[in-house]
């Protein structure tokens, strides 16, 4: 029996009286029926808005008869790739393959295939050529429009147009998925649906995009890395709901790829009414005799209670997908779902997050965000914060002390990451004293990601100024309280901007803070981000400014190993980065060493000790060799 959960079989069909389902979903996670999975959230809506669902859960991509499980959909597929863009799911950044995949049964690797999206719509076309397809999820969204792609290391079209689908949804998607939906079964023809707000559509039709904003050719941009950089920037400074135009993308001089304005943003009751809906909280019972679903652990005892970011950061795709404007959940709904969770039998007392993108964002930056927008041409916390910015973490400390109080709760966790600078440009310390005082266990995670200010300017971070002074107040607040907690920093190596320089720069502010990071990431490009624009064209968008790009995979090695200096294995890359940068003042035996100067090393040039030369430069061997030589011989 499946009971709550959403058909996943004929037999759940024929058990629940469907004969023919409205929407067929096919994702490449598995059936985790919990709001923080995206296929979870979209067809519980459906539901709710009375369309019958069923979901093809990671089917068979080498069986064109798998999307067809179900059977054919009366008005669509829905497809996504999942949680994850699929190849940042299968491979690292060195673009080695990855050993396990938490969305994934057991957390068995392999479970989906590359580019997943595409290759699900290729089959789905294979099969039926008339259904129409809707594809959304992170890798959808990304991949919106002409997007450079860092593992086929290409600029590709659309996903629209390699997929075969007829409609993207992009972001979170819960009021255009919706509004497509009522156009199906309206009869409203999929190539006439070119008006909803967080869609993207292709047409031949030149009529169909009077008043838009006319980007740079497919041609122009594959071509052209400075025409690329313009086209990306005029996308960033077009994802506010309240300020975006209508923008297209000429493919071929005759096929136009274009992208309507995004959603306008949820209220708190309607984020309330998805975060309300009957879900099972967990993975399909189908899944239990191979483990389970390994992901579902990271967030069965969480709460998502905002979503959206304004901090900006450069590496950060959250402004094309969520959007600059926070979404908050009531107190209320958020306390609703926590007694929930205090009703499972597995919970041990320990809410394991309360936030989103930002914890501690609760309320939009400033009073006219959600009357007028965001600022297309600043940030609100870069590199300073805007003096219209409102930092009041009132609200959050409300909700943390309602949580705490609740029956069966022990302690709440704050996991999600705090906005350092955001905490210091509140003028009230109460938030950070709580924080410290019933919200960290032991270790604070903060992400710094760097200490040199012109990589902190091109990742759209706050100077090394601002982090030091939070560090001096967290560390000051935890000696009032007696408290012994530390902070632990994320960094970031080889991030465009980054020298070798800034990497040693990195490494001597760690040496002062006798501290080494157990891990390390080194930047990942991933589709639509500043910083993945800057890896590729090698210019700052925002300022069209050359920008260095650390590309040569032993360049980078040497950077990251610099954040490790201390182990022993990353001996050779550090002394070679410091060698090659003239920095032999950090090798030696001196306070500020990084690595020692090693007397065991032997120079390339060194005579080995057994070992003589003639004048000739001929090598002769010793007596004790020779005479060996004799013996084997006889």
């Amino acid at each position: 029996m499946t009971g709550g959960f959403l058909p996943v079989s004929r037999a759940d069909m024929e058990r629940m009286g469907i004969e023919q389902l409205d929407f067929v979903y096919i994702c490449g996670d598995a059936y985790v029926d919990h709001p923080s999975f995206g296929h979870a959230i979209i067809t519980r809506l459906l539901q709710a808005h009375g369309y019958t669902v069923g979901i093809i859960a990671q089917p068979d991509w080498k069986d064109e008869n798998s999307v067809l499980a179900l059977g054919e959909p009366r008005l669509a597929y829905l497809v996504s790739a999942g949680n994850m863009d699929s190849m940042v799911n299968h491979y690292t950044v060195a673009k080695k393959r990855r050993q396990t995949d938490a969305f994934s049964p057991g957390g068995v690797m392999g479970k989906r295939p590359d580019y997943a999206t595409i290759v699900y719509c290729n089959l789905i076309r294979k099969t039926n050529r008339h259904i129409p397809i809707v594809i959304g999820g992170i890798e959808a969204s990304l991949r919106r429009l002409g997007h450079y792609d860092y593992w086929s290391d290409k600029v590709k079209r659309s996903i629209l147009l390699d997929s075969g689908a007829n409609l993207i949804s992009y972001g979170m998607g819960e009021k255009s998925i919706i509004e497509i939906a009522d156009c199906l079964a309206a009869g409203i023809a999929v190539s006439d649906i070119t008006f909803v707000r967080g869609t993207v559509f292709k047409t031949r039709d030149r009529e169909l995009i009077q008043d838009a904003v006319e980007l740079p050719s497919f041609e122009e941009i594959k071509g052209d890395k400075r025409k690329y950089a313009e086209s990306f920037y005029t996308q960033y400074c077009n994802t506010d709901p309240f300020s975006a135009k209508k923008m297209y993308e000429t493919y071929d001089q005759s096929m136009f790829v274009v992208q309507n304005p995004p959603q306008m943003p949820l209220s708190t009751q309607e984020m309330d009414d998805v975060y309300a809906l009957p879900y099972m909280r967990t993975y399909h019972p189908m899944y239990e005799k191979d483990g389970g679903i390994p992901a579902i652990s990271e967030v069965k005892f969480s709460l998502v209670s905002n979503r959206g970011c304004f901090g900006g950061c450069s590496f950060c795709a959250l402004t094309f997908h969520q959007g600059r404007i926070i979404q908050t959940r009531s107190h209320d709904s958020i306390l609703q779902e926590a007694k929930l969770m205090t009703q499972d039998p597995q919970f041990k007392g320990y809410i394991h997050d309360v936030g989103g993108p930002t914890a501690n964002f609760r309320r939009p930056a400033c009073d006219k965000q959600m009357k007028y927008g965001v600022c297309t041409n600043k940030q609100c916390l870069f590199p300073k914060p805007c003096e219209n910015m409102v930092a009041d973490h009132q609200d959050y400390l409300q909700l943390l002390r309602k949580l705490r109080q609740l029956p069966g709760v022990k302690k709440v966790f704050i996991r999600s990451g705090i906005r350092f600078d955001y905490v210091l440009a509140d003028s009230d310390d109460t938030f950070l004293r709580e924080l410290c005082q019933y919200h960290v266990s032991g270790q604070l995670k903060v992400a710094p990601e760097h200490v040199s200010d012109p990589v902190l300017q091109k990742m759209g971070k706050p100077s090394l100024s601002v982090y030091r002074k939070f560090v001096d107040k967290y560390k000051k607040i935890n000696e009032q309280l007696g408290k012994k907690q530390y902070l632990v920093p994320y960094l970031m190596s080889s991030h465009p901007g980054s020298t070798l320089k800034d990497a040693i720069t990195l490494a001597e502010y760690l040496e002062t803070l006798g501290y080494m990071p157990q891990q390390v990431q080194d930047f990942y490009p991933t589709p639509s981000t500043i910083s993945t624009c800057m890896y590729y064209t090698g210019l700052d968008p925002r300022t069209m400014e050359p920008v260095y790009i650390a590309k040569d995979p032993h360049e980078k090695a040497m950077q990251r190993a610099l954040i490790q200096y201390r182990d022993p294995k990353n001996y050779d890359l550090v002394y070679e980065a410091l060698t090659r940068e003239h920095r032999q003042d950090l090798i030696g035996y001196g306070p500020k060493c990084l690595i020692p100067l090693r007397k065991t090393a032997i120079r390339k040039n060194e005579k080995k000790p057994d070992q003589k030369s003639d004048q000739s430069g001929k090598k002769k061997t010793t007596k004790k060799k020779t005479i060996r030589n004799v013996h084997r011989k006889k």
